[in-house]
């Protein structure tokens, strides 16, 4: 066995027993080397397998980390299951009061035999005539029903959109924090992530520009509304400064839109480039979490790219559930079910707000998550950890970092799924573990 392997499997039995705890701080490489007896080249190889099986992370100008998470959890894919904690604020999921009885009154008509006969047919990705003009009366703006294309969730239509866009081995760029989902699959499609840089909006022109001077990207996944994690909004200026460079660069664009139900006011950035963007979008956070429909609208040119990647998969939608949805967004209750969660998600917030300290902690007053950026002393990983031990799961920022070693000390909490009561038990926890010592909480 190479010998680097060998020590790296060494590091790995001391992380497994507790030997080395989370949060720990791993000695420099070249002082991992001098204490081995090894080459310095030797000691990054140990640190990178490290990397690689998910057990450290690298934080630039910091050190190298004992990662902190789930038992057996990829960070790559980490808010994909519910966790096993008592409070979920990793998990994102919004559930109203109101919503089940105001879903129930529009599927009695569907169960019906002869309409629940139909519904239960199979439906390809272009759905039904009904189906495309009713999602596109939902996104507004003049949406074309002909460019509608449909899958069982939003994740399958991005999977597709990225397979269809970018070959494996190419370049897609993304802001530099990102949604886990699409950092496994650009792991399973073989495409290399280019980090965007990113600031308070969300990403920076001159960066896209940039990067793709440096090596040409084949595509580029953005969440110009509501940005996870970090819950910025592109402003008009800033979205046509972005345009003007997409435009000029020639290229295509997945725009995830699954949260922008939250800022109904904020354009997309398809409404700019509709020639070059594929808008992605979901019911499961806008309407329900059981309720897997995704939905996109995709330029003319790429219809049939996008449509074989989901047909190829096997990605297409439930007949019922886009049936359910026609005759939802035809009675008002999926506008009705979002106004409540728009209300859900700004009183959340400002229990946030109130419970967490001011410092460092960055949200949109409308978004259900935010981003905290933790007190000196802690580490992201020995946070999670201590907030594990008080049955709450929360996501470290390497969750989202689409470069591991330039992950920031922070955590995402997300705050729609547990119960009020239940939230501000937690949120109070935290910010009790925050005042402490690391060392007092973990001893």
């Amino acid at each position: 066995m190479d010998d680097y392997r060998r020590i790296a499997d060494e590091l790995a039995a001391a992380i497994a027993d507790g030997r080395l705890r989370p949060g720990e701080q791993l000695p420099t490489q070249r002082a991992f080397a001098r204490r081995h007896g090894i080459a310095a080249s030797t000691a990054g190889r140990v640190y990178r397998e490290l990397v690689r099986r998910q057990l450290v992370v690298g934080e630039v100008g910091r050190g190298t980390f004992v990662r902190a998470g789930r038992d057996g959890a990829d960070p790559r894919i980490a808010l994909a299951e519910p966790a096993a904690a008592a409070v979920d604020l990793e998990l994102n999921y919004p559930v109203v009061p109101e919503q089940s009885a105001l879903l129930a009154a529009g599927l009695a008509p569907l169960l019906r035999p002869d309409a629940l006969d139909a519904a239960l047919r199979p439906v390809g990705a272009a759905g039904t005539p009904a189906a495309r003009r009713a999602f596109a009366e939902l996104l507004g703006g003049g949406v074309p029903p002909e460019r509608l294309l449909f899958a069982g969730s939003g994740r399958q239509l991005l999977a597709a959109a990225l397979g269809a866009l970018v070959p494996p081995g190419r370049r897609l760029g993304v802001e530099e924090l990102t949604y886990p989902v699409v950092k496994a699959v650009a792991g399973r499609l073989g495409i290399t992530l280019v980090p965007l840089a990113i600031d308070a909006h969300g990403v920076l022109p001159e960066a896209l520009a940039a990067a793709h001077r440096a090596a040409p990207l084949h595509a580029v996944y953005l969440q110009p509304r509501l940005q996870n994690p970090l819950g910025g909004t592109l402003p008009p200026e800033r979205r046509e400064q972005l345009a003007d460079t997409l435009r000029k660069s020639e290229l295509p664009v997945v725009e995830d839109a699954i949260w922008s139900f939250l800022r109904p006011e904020a354009a997309p950035l398809a409404a700019l480039l509709p020639e070059c963007t594929v808008l992605v979008d979901s019911l499961s956070k806008r309407l329900a979490p059981g309720l897997a429909a995704g939905f996109a609208v995709v330029p003319e040119a790429l219809r049939e790219r996008v449509g074989s990647a989901l047909r190829s998969g096997g990605w297409g939608p439930s007949g019922f559930a886009l049936e359910a949805a026609v005759r939802w967004i035809g009675d008002g209750t999926v506008a009705a079910v979002a106004r409540a969660k728009r209300a859900d998600a700004a009183q959340r917030q400002l229990l946030a707000k109130e419970l967490l300290p001011e410092r460092g902690v960055r949200a949109d007053p409308c978004s259900y998550y935010l981003w905290w950026e933790l007190p000196a002393g802690w580490r992201a990983e020995t946070f999670v950890a201590a907030a594990a031990r008080q049955g709450i799961a929360i996501t470290p920022a390497e969750a989202f970092a689409a470069d591991p070693r330039t992950t920031p000390n922070a955590v995402r909490i997300g705050l729609a799924s547990p119960p009020p009561a239940a939230l501000g038990a937690a949120l109070r926890t935290l910010a009790a573990i925050a005042a402490g010592e690391p060392g007092a909480v973990l001893g």
